[in-house]
Parts: structure tokens; C-alpha cells; sequence
């Protein structure tokens, strides 16, 4: 009757590279046992599935039918294991740092700045993660939280990092061809693309209810990140948050049409561990992100206003 318990590993990883190297010897040799070990493997392996693996081959062997069925099974599942175990040792990095925030905010704000972090911290590994449900500081392996408001779990530091504002933006070309057209007139040369939730938050829809009512609505899209996409392509104008456009605006891609209102948008908070850090690279990237945050605001840019 066949065993259907799963054999030892360690005869699987023998069989396995007796088939590869189609010799016992070769086989023992990389696996820096000897060539009776490799035997004894094999045999047991045998023993325990009920089918010959092997035939002798000149001074080698070859795989038998089932040889080469098990073969195949082992090497997808060694694969498996070897992509885990490379995934695990990832975690292992001392220099790793787990940050979970808004991809918004990573997309616009945080992703053009890691080359200037990278650069101070050489020895840093970012897993970066825009995963919101993420809510725990260290409970699941989380060093460091933005989000748009405190986690409130005890033994915290959560402080407002950025404070946010909605803004009407165009791409160069286009805010140059609007720039000689009087305010009134704009929605005769341009469109509007917008995102779905600002033509009803509390604090964007009255601008498409009074100064962008007249303009003819393009497109209208749930991802901000597409939006944006949009408006550098030159589809139309749009309302988008400071956070995700920053890049763009320092790039000169794109340009704040002026005389439109602004209005707030989210205070983006910023959340790490209050005692002693798992490790000082960790609180090097909290203090830097604080410090990226600080100097913004000393230049009037993201101001973090009173709670």
C-alpha cells in the first residue's frame, strides 16, 4: 500500500540533484556528503513512494517515468521554498525600515525625496507600503505610519506632518495658453478633469459648483494618480491635493492657475514608535521625514495649521 506521508527534505534535495547532475557522485559532491549517502537516500525514497526513480545509464543514471513525475514536483516546490526563505531574509536586513503610507503621498510627495534620503542613510532598505489597513505600529511589522489621522494606539509619537490644499492645476502648455486668456473666458479654451469624490467632499465641491461650473467636464476618475496622469497629458485643468502634484510643480510639468481659490485639504499625520525605535535607522527616518516636513513649511508650502 502506498505512504502517503511526504518524504524528508533531505531526501527529496538528494534525489533532486542526483536527477539534475544524472550522477550520485556529482550529486554528493555538491551537497558535500558522500556518494553512499546519496545511495542511501535514493533507496529510501524509493522505498517510501514504492517506484524505481532510477536506471543505470553508461556511468550514470537516468530518471524513470516516475522519476521524472517527482522531479518535476520537487523543483516547483523547491523553488517555492527558496522564494520564502529569500522573502524571510528580507525582513532579516538591518537596515530595513517598514513605512506604510497613502499612495497619493508616496506617488507625489515622498517618492521624488528618497534619492536625498538614500543618499544620508546608505545603508537603509525601504519597504514601502501603501497598504492603509495597516493601523498597527510594530503589532504587524510596521515601523513607521502616515496617514490622514492619528492611529491613537498607546506608546505612539503621532504628530500632523503636512497639512494639504486643493489646488487648480494645468500643464505648462496649457497654463501658458490660458495665461493670456481672461479668467471668465477659461472654460472656452479648456476642459475639466476631475476626481469623482472632490465634486462632492465638503470641502472641493463648492469650487465645481462656483468658479468651475462652466467648464465641460472631460473625464472623471476615482484615482488621483490617474487624474494626474491626465493633466500632465494636457486633457484639461484639474483640482488636485498640494501632496500628489508637488513634484510636477517643481519639475515645471505643471503650473497652479492663478486666481483660483484654494482650499484645504487632509492634515497627514505621521506615526512611529515613542519609546526606544527598534533600531536607530528607524528613528534617523522619522527624524527625516519631521525634518522634510519642517523645512516645506518654513518656505509657507504644506503649513500645518492648528488642530
Amino acid at each position: 500500500m502506498y505512504d502517503h506521508r511526504i518524504p524528508s527534505l533531505k531526501l527529496l534535495m538528494g534525489f533532486e540533484a542526483a536527477a539534475r547532475h544524472g550522477n550520485f557522485s556529482r550529486a554528493a559532491d555538491e551537497l558535500h556528503v558522500t556518494q553512499s549517502a546519496i545511495s542511501h537516500q535514493v533507496q529510501l525514497l524509493e522505498e517510501q513512494i514504492k517506484q524505481p526513480l532510477f536506471r543505470r545509464a553508461g556511468r550514470g543514471v537516468e530518471l524513470t517515468v516516475a522519476g521524472e513525475v517527482l522531479l518535476r514536483s520537487v523543483q516547483r516546490s523547491m523553488t517555492v521554498l527558496r522564494s520564502g526563505l529569500g522573502r524571510i531574509a528580507t525582513y532579516l536586513d538591518p537596515g530595513l525600515v517598514v513605512l506604510v503610507c497613502p499612495a497619493v503621498l508616496l506617488h507625489g510627495w515622498l517618492q521624488p525625496r528618497l534619492r536625498a534620503l538614500e543618499a544620508q542613510l546608505p545603508g537603509l532598505c525601504l519597504l514601502l507600503s501603501v497598504d492603509e489597513s495597516a493601523r498597527f505600529v510594530d503589532e504587524i511589522d510596521v515601523d513607521i505610519a502616515i496617514g490622514d489621522r492619528p492611529i491613537l494606539q498607546p506608546d505612539l509619537l503621532e504628530i500632523p506632518l503636512l497639512h494639504d490644499e486643493w489646488m487648480l492645476v494645468a500643464n505648462s502648455e496649457l497654463a501658458g495658453r490660458l495665461s493670456g486668456v481672461p479668467q471668465e473666458q477659461h472654460h472656452l479654451h479648456a476642459d475639466l478633469v476631475c476626481l469623482e469624490e472632490s465634486l462632492t467632499g465638503d470641502a472641493t465641491a463648492p469650487l465645481f459648483l462656483g468658479p468651475l461650473a462652466r467648464f465641460r467636464k472631460r473625464a472623471i476618475y476615482d484615482d488621483a494618480r490617474l487624474l494626474l496622469d491626465a493633466t500632465l497629458d494636457g486633457r484639461g485643468v484639474a483640482c488636485l491635493p498640494r501632496i500628489l502634484v508637488d513634484a510636477s510643480l517643481a519639475r515645471g510639468q505643471l503650473q497652479v492657475l492663478p486666481g483660483y481659490p484654494r482650499v484645504p485639504g487632509t492634515t497627514w499625520w505621521l506615526s512611529g514608535v515613542a519609546a526606544p525605535a527598534r533600531s536607530d535607522i528607524v528613528l534617523q527616518v522619522f527624524d527625516w521625514l519631521r525634518a522634510q516636513a519642517s523645512e516645506l513649511e518654513c518656505q509657507g508650502i504644506f503649513a500645518v495649521r492648528a488642530e
